[in-house]
């Protein structure tokens, strides 16, 4: 089986007869007058750049989009910078949707694209929805990757596994079974706004880029930003702070669009947060050194999961909560899904333990998400056998 991987780093063949569109993006120009529709009408028209309209000049102050190769995204900047033309960017790596597209159509009866919400830069925020249960609202499982923009990993294990779970269901009977008993929301790209800045701007961005009020510094820490001890341990209300927490709970809509819809859906059994790096597998809680009420179970599905992903070419894991595994972490994603009923809480680490650190070379990222999918794969059995 060939993947298509993107995200920074990207490998892999695209599929036979498949159309590519990895580094496309799609700019919308503003056209103020019958010149500059000319100028642009003519730029589109010309065989050296390759460009669409996906949305065509119609009035004066009315937005025009146009999808852009890769190999001319310069050549077109330039163009548009010297002739005046006020444009902005709306997708960044037609790539990214068009791979959660593909999946949706190639597997119909078992995938399904939703748009749960937009980024502060207004760039939408799509799921993939795995379930066989048609329009019946299924216990669930959520899976979160690319919250922090640099961890690269975590983005491209996460396609990796959309692909994953369509081309093995009704080959393998563990994720026949899970998909029988619960639906999978997987969400690849949690902070897309701050993953196209590590793109064009800052390779280590970690951050959303929302504005803060009174300060130049850009950008919220998103996974100090849920209300789960909000402010607490581990954070900074310094803005220009990596760690700083934003204004109040859920103030990044990155944040607060994950979570209405698992609350507006009502029947998460799961939430798993996909980071890097450090190779740990880590569980509630990170406010606090008390145990959870859970630990016990959580701490021995997390070894086994640990255990399976090893089997594949040994590499080790470290398990525990949070808080006394790496340190204090406020506002995380897992611990409020964990205190909002959500019992199965966990947040990978993914490759390495800082020797390449957040820069995984390309040879790692399949390698990473094959045994990532083990681990996954063993947890999301014990949810479907212990379903509350």
């Amino acid at each position: 089986m060939k993947w298509i991987l993107f995200l920074g780093a990207l490998i892999g063949s695209g599929i036979c007869g498949r159309q590519k569109f990895r580094g496309d993006q799609v700019f919308r120009v503003n056209v103020r007058n019958g010149d500059e529709i000319s100028k642009l009408t003519q730029l589109v028209n010309s065989d050296n750049f390759k460009l669409n309209f996906w949305k065509s000049p119609s009035t004066f102050n009315r937005p025009v989009d146009v999808l852009v190769p890769s190999v001319s995204l310069q050549s077109v900047k330039s163009f548009l910078k010297t002739q005046g033309l006020e444009y902005s960017v709306t997708i960044d790596d037609l790539q990214i949707y068009h791979e959660m597209d593909s999946i949706a159509t190639d597997f119909p009866e078992l995938a399904s694209r939703v748009k749960i919400g937009q980024t502060f830069e207004k760039r939408p925020m799509y799921v993939l929805k795995f379930g066989t249960g048609g329009g019946k609202r299924q216990p669930a499982i959520w899976l979160n990757a690319g919250i922090h923009s640099r961890e690269w990993i975590s983005q491209a294990t996460a396609i990796w596994t959309a692909r994953k779970i369509v081309s093995e269901y009704g080959k393998d009977p563990a994720v026949t079974s899970i998909l029988k008993k619960v639906d999978i929301f997987l969400l690849p790209v949690a902070n897309p706004d701050g993953y196209v800045y590590t793109q064009t701007q800052n390779r280590l961005w970690r951050k959303t880029r929302s504005l803060n009020p009174g300060s130049h510094c850009i950008g919220t820490d998103p996974n100090r930003n849920w209300n789960a001890s909000f402010a607490g341990k581990g954070t900074s209300d310094n803005p220009c702070s990596e760690v700083y927490h934003g204004l109040h709970a859920h103030s990044e809509v990155e944040v607060k669009s994950v979570v209405d819809f698992i609350q507006k859906h009502g029947n998460f059994k799961c939430f798993i947060d996909l980071h890097s790096y450090s190779q740990l597998l880590m569980y509630p809680y990170g406010y606090t050194v008390k145990k959870a009420p859970h630990a016990e179970e959580l701490d021995e599905v997390a070894r086994r999961a640990a255990k399976a992903l090893a089997s594949l070419s040994g590499t080790e894991y470290e398990v525990g909560p949070t808080c006394t595994t790496v340190y204090p972490a406020s506002g995380s994603s897992i611990d409020w899904a964990y205190d909002n009923g959500i019992r199965y809480a966990f947040t990978f680490e993914l490759r390495d333990t800082g020797h390449y650190g957040f820069l995984l070379p390309t040879n790692q990222i399949i390698p990473t998400a094959e045994e990532t999918w083990l681990g996954l794969k063993t947890i999301m059995e014990h949810v479907r056998d212990n379903l509350y």
